[in-house]
């Protein structure tokens, strides 16, 4: 694996909302190789969601994926060494990249948050993403000024 890059391994979309963002989603959340407790705890919140915002005619999946539209990061600073000087160059951030970057945000802020179950934090997540506020959302945000705040140094892209 030297030179050649491997292969784009192809997701099986999930069995009840036959997508597959779920499904990346889901192992993302999944720890120790357990799917079936990260699809449960997954498929909970959705409905913890659901619950949550019944006054919205919008399913909980589509709710979820506004979120993670929400908390998606256009740019990013990655650190560039020029002359002996660090410079931390803003960058756009490739799609895949995007997806990955908001998903774990998403699941790393709902473990940081107090609640009873996974389910629970994480729905109460999606729900704060959903209205632009919350952790991942905070962060996205921070992200975005450190980009803009370095703008000077955007030149060194390369």
């Amino acid at each position: 694996m030297r030179k050649s890059r491997p292969k784009k391994r192809i997701l099986l979309p999930d069995p009840k909302f036959n997508d597959v963002l779920v499904t990346r989603f889901v192992n993302d959340l999944m720890m120790d190789g357990k799917k079936n407790l990260a699809f449960k705890i997954f498929y909970d919140s959705l409905e913890i969601v659901k619950s949550k915002t019944e006054k919205l005619e919008k399913s909980p999946l589509e709710i979820w994926k506004k979120a993670l539209e929400n908390i998606t990061p256009a740019v990013e600073v990655k650190s560039r060494r020029v002359g002996g000087a660090t410079f931390q160059v803003p960058m756009e951030i490739r799609p895949e990249r995007k997806v990955s970057i908001s998903i774990k945000n998403m699941i790393l802020f709902a473990r940081k948050r107090s609640g009873k179950s996974m389910a629970e934090k994480l729905s109460a997540e999606i729900v704060a993403a959903f209205n632009e506020e919350g952790g991942a959302f905070k962060k996205k945000e921070d992200t975005h000024r450190m980009a803009e705040a370095n703008r000077a140094f955007a030149h060194f892209r390369f």
